[in-house]
């Protein structure tokens, strides 16, 4: 245990190394080639009561991942995932993130056969394959079901092979996403917690297994940061300098150390070694088989994407990560940019964890005490920099979410029967109905249609709703009157629909994007067309029939902005009911009869009905729910905070249930709603950056704000995001 320390910083870069060291010189550091897991010993006193658990259980953005892909068999799972390629723009998801679930659901799989037979010294995987959607591995995990195959033992070396093997596609599974592979794992036997130990005890430099190792090393619960070091990734960074995947799983690792900058410089140098091996990934190839298809103008079926063809997830991953660095840097300068008022010096003196809070309330008479002597002494120099610096770093997270939105699209009219086409599909699929494997009706018909549309419906990518000149054809959002689930029933029948592509981040990036624009300080009216823009995409997010809700925290940092800048924008009415989910559309078939809708479907795919709970029962199931949400955020952090989270989640439940059983608006089952859909109420625990964007609006003069000139370059800077981060820095100059 001696030896583990003074070696965290090692292979730090030279203009990273004193903050890096700082921080790893008070952590306890771990080994990742060693057997034993647990490495932070010297913190004996506070984690040894403590949860030990897996590090790639503390993943942000766990929850986004969730869903039904866990569950489905392997096949029903592939052949969604074609159906929804095949569809026309706006796919119902995206399928990078599609494709990508259905190698990760593979590969896991794959490693936790492998995984369990070494572990019990079984050769034949012939039970395994002969069940669905890894029923097999929980068996084998339970000894169950097998004999010894005669009585053969097989030799330690088969036993490590097939650990390796299993390593090496679990290190593939992490190269492709690590957030889904983390929730996929820990759906999946705990044999493949200690897979990649066991095949470092012979192979220490083994970059799979190290990469693999890093991901499933126990720490105690909410202490990575202290109980993580570099040089497991570094190792593997400096094996394989064409990997970008490490790149970004040190940079995640540099978020929850605070060193934004250093993530930030590993984010930027994954996206140039991912865009000099772009043309590997054959995305062109993909784009002809479209075309190709369009031009025939019908399908005899859809047959199953090449793997080199399918598209990739992670240049969307990496500038989603790095936008949020940015973000989170522009928040950070925000209290260095204003001037101290005597309301935080008091809130400092106290410690008290309502300290920002109650500073708004008091701060008005403070500042109206000490206004003169502001006024006369005015900004300083170095609050003038900083000024700069929160909008240079806004300008920067823009840019990326910018760039991020264009890899999705958006749909104001779609045909009501392309929709249905494909719920129609996925119920088909789940059910395993040989009908599903003929033609789709409306699937990329229209030959003269570059995008793959059919019946001529327009297609907009996401990024161009959100610059200077929007479509101008779009349906007004908000209406001049609210429309329920309920009221949606006896509207009359529509033919077409708004739609628009998933993806599990889509609603924490709108939400982000609007934080941004409010550090830049785009003027209020650009601001509330903004904001609209985002409820309308917000409320049509829809994760059928792979993916569930998930609460963002950038919505819950909004939400939390409006209250405290009392509505600076002039919203017409409460973020919630603006983002509120929109009602399902619902089509006539041919006979008269109500098409099936996704409400519909999901209950298939999930399994089931509605039972009927008593009201102990329904309490528990509340508290579970809960306990299960707090675990999840991010920003439960203390024992304080999970039981206040624990609380509020508890009362809106309950206001939720009494929302419903009175007539309150909007009604869960007052007519039909998307599926897996989040209603979108958060619960109100403060975070710095929400604190930090309202004492922006608050306190920031608008006049130092970015000049006409500046704006003007605005909407060139999407063009250069494939170079560094030269440019915004001319602009801050």
């Amino acid at each position: 245990m001696a030896k583990k320390s003074k070696k965290p910083a090692a292979g730090e870069p030279p203009t990273l190394e004193p903050q890096t060291a700082a921080e790893s010189s008070t952590a306890p550091s771990t080994t990742t080639n060693k057997k034993k897991p647990t490495s932070p010993a010297p913190q004996s006193s506070s984690s040894s009561s403590a949860l030990v658990i897996c590090r790639n259980k503390h993943w942000r953005y766990i929850s986004s991942f969730h869903g039904p892909w866990l569950q489905l068999p392997l096949e029903v799972l592939e052949t969604l995932a074609n159906a929804n390629y095949y569809m026309p723009l706006p796919r119902p998801v995206d399928p990078a993130v599609f494709y990508d679930l259905v190698k990760i659901r593979q590969l896991v799989d794959g490693a936790t056969d492998l995984a369990v037979r070494a572990a019990n010294g079984v050769a034949s995987s012939a039970l395994s394959n002969s069940l669905a959607g890894g029923a097999a591995h929980h068996m084998q995990a339970l000894g169950l079901g097998f004999g010894n195959n005669a009585g053969a033992k097989l030799s330690p070396e088969r036993r490590f092979r097939m650990r390796e093997q299993a390593t090496q596609k679990l290190s593939r599974a992490y190269h492709l996403d690590e957030i889904a592979s983390s929730v996929a794992t820990m759906q999946s036997t705990s044999t493949l917690e200690n897979v990649a130990g066991l095949v470092l005890q012979r192979s220490p430099s083994d970059p799979d297994a190290n990469y693999v190792h890093f991901f499933h090393e126990k720490i105690p619960s909410r202490q990575l940061a202290e109980c993580t070091d570099f040089r497991a990734l570094d190792l593997i960074i400096g094996q394989r300098p064409s990997d970008c995947e490490p790149l970004r799983t040190r940079a995640i690792v540099r978020m929850f150390k605070e060193d934004f900058e250093g993530a930030v410089q590993d984010l930027t140098s994954a996206l140039g070694v991912y865009r000099l091996q772009q043309p590997r990934h054959k995305k062109p190839a993909a784009d002809e088989t479209m075309q190709l298809e369009q031009k025939t103008r019908r399908r005899r079926d859809q047959p199953p994407l090449d793997e080199r063809d399918q598209p990739s997830s992670t240049e969307v991953q990496l500038l989603f990560q790095r936008a949020g660095c940015y973000l989170t840097l522009a928040c950070d300068h925000v209290p260095l940019a204003l001037p101290d008022s005597p309301a935080e010096q008091n809130g400092n003196s106290q410690n008290g964890m309502n300290g920002p809070s109650n500073g708004t309330a008091n701060g008005n008479l403070a500042s109206q005490e000490a206004g003169g002597d502001l006024e006369d002494k005015g900004p300083t120099k170095r609050q003038l920099e900083m000024r700069k610096i929160v909008r240079v770093y806004a300008k920067r997270a823009l840019r990326d979410y910018m760039e991020y939105f264009k890899h999705f699209h958006y749909s104001p009219d779609l045909p009501i029967e392309v929709s249905d086409d494909f719920s129609r599909q996925v119920n088909q699929a789940t059910h395993r109905n040989k009908r599903y494997y003929g033609q789709s009706r409306y699937a990329s018909q229209d030959p003269s249609s570059p995008t793959g549309t059919s019946a001529g419906h327009k297609v907009y990518e996401l990024a161009s709703l959100f610059t200077a000149t929007p479509p101008a054809d779009l349906p007004p959002y908000p209406s001049t009157e609210l429309v329920t689930p309920g009221s949606a029933a006896a509207e009359s029948i529509q033919t077409t629909t708004e739609v628009v592509t998933y993806h599990p981040l889509l609603t924490d990036a709108l939400h982000s994007l609007l934080l941004c624009h409010t550090l830049i300080q785009t003027s209020a009216k650009e601001l509330q067309r903004h904001a609209h823009m985002v409820a309308r995409l917000a409320r049509l997010a829809d994760g059928y029939p792979v993916f569930q809700a998930s609460r963002s925290p950038a919505r819950a940092d909004w939400i939390e902005v409006l209250r405290r800048a009392e509505n600076w924008i002039e919203l017409s009415s409460s973020w919630e009911a603006l983002c509120a989910p929109a009602p399902l559309p619902t089509p006539m078939s041919a006979t008269g009869v109500p098409a099936a809708t996704a409400s519909v479907n999901a209950l298939s795919i999930t399994g089931g009905t509605s039972p009927i709970e008593s009201e102990e029962q329904r309490k528990e199931r509340m508290r579970q729910q809960a306990i299960i949400e707090a675990l999840e955020d991010e920003r439960v952090n203390d024992e304080a905070s999970f039981k206040a989270a624990i609380l509020a989640r508890q009362r809106r439940a309950e206001a939720d249930l009494a929302s419903s059983s009175i007539g309150g608006i909007p009604s869960p089952n007052a007519g039909p709603k998307r599926w897996a859909v989040d209603d979108g109420r958060e619960y109100p625990i403060l975070t710095e950056r929400a604190e930090a964007v309202a004492r922006w609006i608050r306190e920031a003069p608008t006049s130092s704000g970015t000049g006409s000139s500046k704006r003007k370059k605005k909407p060139r800077a999407p063009k250069t995001v494939a170079g560094p981060d030269k440019e915004e820095t001319a602009e801050a100059a």
